[in-house]
């Protein structure tokens, strides 16, 4: 049994730095001084396991985990466990955002035994990497006894587990293949109909997003639904959307002081957040919201856009100009300290504004979390709000403005959560592009130069001379060869620059990684790309990312980018590619319209429903802009200010005037010069 916690528990500051020491990742080091000989994933470690013939315990989080703290507290800073572990096994410890690749393998590895999976991860396997078995969060006591019986099976029936690994990797195998569907795949309009439909099943029309808690904001899904609802006109779609943005907007998972969006909220009414902040839910949710601005012209959304896009630059980006990964939900070991208040702290800090000022935020009421302490969301707008009080608008947005500052200002005293500062490719270019269109919807030129900064970056620390990138960067450091996802949003970021700068070297690296990642990812046997590129180290399986998530996948991804392309350069090859990978996945956009939201969004486009807009000649830069701007978010902009080799503009200049070109599938509507004309046909 285990000993006293208190006599088996050792300060960090007392133990020997294991080899993650040596690694960038915060997750990482945030175990380098546990007793566990953690050894990061490489080929050195797993060769070690090799040659030692040991099992594998394979340990998968990231640093905003909340368990993952608590079981690194409980059970990897334990001698007496760390001993169990060292003695048994190569202890590899991995952050699943820098190695995404890794973490889906032992993670569909858990869900085949277990039906479920979550992080923590841990999983056990055979010492060629094979997993046999896992789980997720562990107990100390569970985690005691499991350990000494997988070392028993290990000693005494070895056949039977390298049999279990057998069947899990088979079944692993099975679940990554997609059948092309018999037919109906071109029947786009039946299919994205039908997808809606499902998708409406699960619609929370009180609350918005989702039924039931917790409450996830899934920005691929929204996304599709504003560009579907758009081209339909479908009122009810409309209103489902604006409920959902405004909910979430005013509810506490949104920093009502910072600006940005928490991970999730815990409950059906987005009131209570799992406090962490991730850059990819936000990069995605301020292009979201701007779009929604650009459609209905509500100026809340944009404000919302803008506060969120204002957080990362404030507090999510590096001098140089990458942005960091995420803040922890916990300070001072406690969730959501850093952002929740008192009734107290509220008057110290407002004094005679506080009455009002907690009205507002629903302080004892609405607001209440637990004990005396509120998370503070807006029961109202702050027009409704103003005139149930009876004040006069433009006076409560002054004192509100006042007040936040102060507010903020005191909480920016408080101990702040961690943060996780290692930037990655993939993320990084999901902030680039939000940026970037914000920067026009909103005409604030700081999140354009705020893009190209990032994108800069990129392209001078972690691209290589052979056209591959790196997933990576903190320090000047990056060692990890970059996944599918890095080369499809990258790629996306690149098109969303051109269309606002209207600087073809954007295109030139779109187009660059694009035949890269044809030539060193693309299967052409199934017609979809791998996630991992062919000259990296090979894992016991090679996984095709397919669902979308939380995150877009990176093959939907992909297949947006070949159709932009397609365009720009009249590739159809490019185009090819997009309409096969979506024929295969049309039965499955149907049925689980949730988990291929992205997916959706390419067949929308791929069935008419998408634009190219071309204008050449001498104002052709502000003309895109202010076309850009339209409410249509179903659409390419292309611009040329002279003769350009891009094929999009092949025979559109006509000397002396700026011409405007309106089409669809390649097939054009009469050029127009003037801008009302080309922004009735755009509608």
């Amino acid at each position: 049994m285990l000993e006293n916690d208190e006599t088996m528990k050792i300060s960090k500051k007392e133990n020997r730095p294991n080899l993650l020491i040596n690694e960038t990742s915060p997750y990482l080091l945030q175990h380098a001084y546990n007793p566990v000989e953690w050894h990061a994933w490489n080929i050195e470690t797993l060769d070690k396991a090799k040659q030692q013939d040991k099992m594998l315990l394979i340990s998968i989080g990231y640093s905003a985990c909340h368990w993952c703290h608590v079981m690194e507290h409980e059970t990897f800073e334990n001698e007496t466990l760390a001993k169990l572990m060292n003695d048994n096994f190569i202890c590899v410890k991995v952050d699943r955002e820098e190695r995404p690749d890794v973490d889906a393998i032992y993670m569909d590895a858990v869900r085949l035994i277990h039906g479920n999976g979550g992080w923590p991860l841990n999983c056990f396997a055979l010492p060629d990497g094979k997993p046999f078995y896992g789980g997720t969060y562990f107990q100390p006591s569970q985690w005691e006894v499991l350990l000494k019986n997988v070392a028993d099976l290990f000693a005494s029936r070895r056949k039977e587990i390298e049999e279990q690994a057998r069947q899990i990797l088979e079944g692993m195998t099975q679940e990554n293949l997609i059948e092309m569907p018999d037919s109906g795949a071109d029947l786009y309009e039946t299919i994205l109909y039908e997808a809606v439909e499902n998708m409406k099943k699960n619609f929370d029309f009180k609350q918005g997003g989702s039924k039931g808690a917790p409450k996830f904001p899934m920005p691929s899904n929204l996304n599709f639904i504003l560009k579907y609802s758009y081209n339909k006109n479908n009122t009810d779609l409309n209103n489902y959307l604006e409920l959902t943005l405004d909910k979430m907007a005013m509810g506490g998972i949104y920093d009502q002081l910072d600006g940005g969006f928490a991970r999730y909220a815990v409950d059906a009414e987005w009131k209570v957040p799992h406090f962490e902040k991730m850059l990819y839910d936000n990069a995605q949710l301020i292009s979201l919201y701007a779009e929604a601005f650009r459609i209905t012209g509500k100026i809340r959304f944009l404000e919302i856009a803008k506060e969120s896009a204002d957080y990362l630059l404030n507090e999510m980006c590096s001098n140089e100009g990458a942005f960091y990964s995420a803040l922890d939900a916990d300070s001072d070991g406690v969730e959501g300290k850093f952002y929740v208040w008192t009734q107290s702290q509220f008057d110290e800090v407002l004094g005679d504004d506080s009455s009002l000022i907690s009205a507002y935020f629903g302080l004892g009421r609405e607001a209440l979390w637990e004990d005396d302490k509120n998370v503070l969301l807006r029961p109202l707008h702050p027009e409704a709000f103003a005139e149930k009080h009876g004040l006069n608008i433009q006076d409560f947005k002054e004192k509100f403005q006042a007040a936040r500052q102060k507010l903020i200002s005191a909480r920016h005293q408080r101990v702040r959560p961690g943060l996780d500062d290692k930037s990655l490719t993939s993320w990084n270019a999901l902030a680039i592009k939000s940026l970037a269109q914000l920067s026009v919807i909103s005409d604030e030129e700081k999140y354009l130069e705020a893009a190209q900064k990032a994108m800069l970056l990129i392209q001078e620390k972690l691209c290589k001379s052979d056209g591959s990138v790196l997933h990576n960067y903190k320090n000047g450091r990056s060692g990890i060869t970059g996944f599918l996802e890095d080369y499809a949003f990258l790629a996306d970021a690149a098109i969303e620059l051109y269309q606002i700068t209207l600087d073809e070297k954007y295109l030139d690296f779109a187009k660059q990684l694009t035949d890269y990642a044809i030539e060193n990812f693309y299967d052409a046997t199934e017609s979809m790309f791998w996630f991992t590129d062919k000259t990296d180290h090979e894992l016991i399986s090679r996984k095709k990312e397919i669902y979308d998530n939380v995150i877009p996948s990176s093959n939907s991804a992909m297949g947006i980018v070949l159709l932009k392309l397609s365009l720009l350069y009249d590739k159809v090859s490019y185009k090819n590619i997009a309409l096969t990978m979506a024929q295969k996945v049309a039965a499955y956009v149907k049925k689980h319209p949730s988990s291929f939201s992205n997916w959706a969004t390419l067949i929308l486009f791929l069935s008419g429903n998408f634009r190219e807009v071309i204008v050449t000649g001498s104002d052709a830069k502000q003309k895109i802009r202010d076309l850009y701007k339209l409410a249509n978010p179903n659409k390419l902009v292309a611009g040329a200010l002279s003769q350009s080799d891009l094929p999009i503009f092949a025979h559109r200049f006509k000397a002396g005037k700026t011409m405007i070109y309106i089409c669809s599938n390649n097939v054009c509507l009469q050029p127009v010069e003037a801008m009302d004309q080309a922004a009735e046909m755009l509608r």
